[in-house]
């Protein structure tokens, strides 16, 4: 299915179905969150969509995942429950570097309950840069700080 996959500029008209694919991917992946949390951060995410700037991934007629940033920051990567596993983060990920130039550190906040999630970025090479015990809203969600630096950039021992 990766390679019918289209991927594309995002446009606000996007944000319902973007929506549609946070909830079912954090329904399938967040075990913290209880389904009354889930409903209270849906329009929460709706509406800060909005304000970035959007990829999406196209499988079908329909959007398989999306990625949301701003600047060097990767703010959501969220793949449809039905689509995990079958590559489109990794391809949001190379998306990512070349649009902040593969030279520059790429950043992202990953709820530390996630596992699979942490799992995924530091597979990619994110280092954990910083930890709060909160997430940016002062709710009891811890972040993991990630970076990613180039490999280009690494400095040799």
């Amino acid at each position: 299915m990766v390679e019918d996959v289209k991927m594309r500029l995002g446009i606000l008209d996007d944000i319902p179905a973007m929506t549609a694919v946070w909830r079912r991917s954090v329904e399938a992946s967040h075990r913290f969150l209880t389904p009354a949390d889930i409903d209270m951060l849906e329009q929460e995410v709706e509406d800060a969509l909005a304000g970035l700037d959007l990829w999406v991934a196209e499988a079908g007629g329909r959007i398989a995942g999306f990625m949301a940033m701003h600047g060097d920051m990767v703010e959501a990567l969220f793949i449809d429950a039905d689509c995990m596993g079958m590559g489109l983060g990794t391809r949001f990920i190379a998306h990512a570097r070349d649009v902040v130039g593969r030279e520059n550190p790429l950043r992202v906040d990953v709820n530390e309950q996630n596992t699979d999630a942490v799992a995924f970025y530091l597979a990619k090479g994110f280092r954990q840069i910083g930890r709060s015990e909160t997430d940016g809203m002062g709710r009891p969600w811890p972040l993991l700080h990630l970076r990613l630096v180039p490999p280009e950039n690494t400095p040799r021992p």
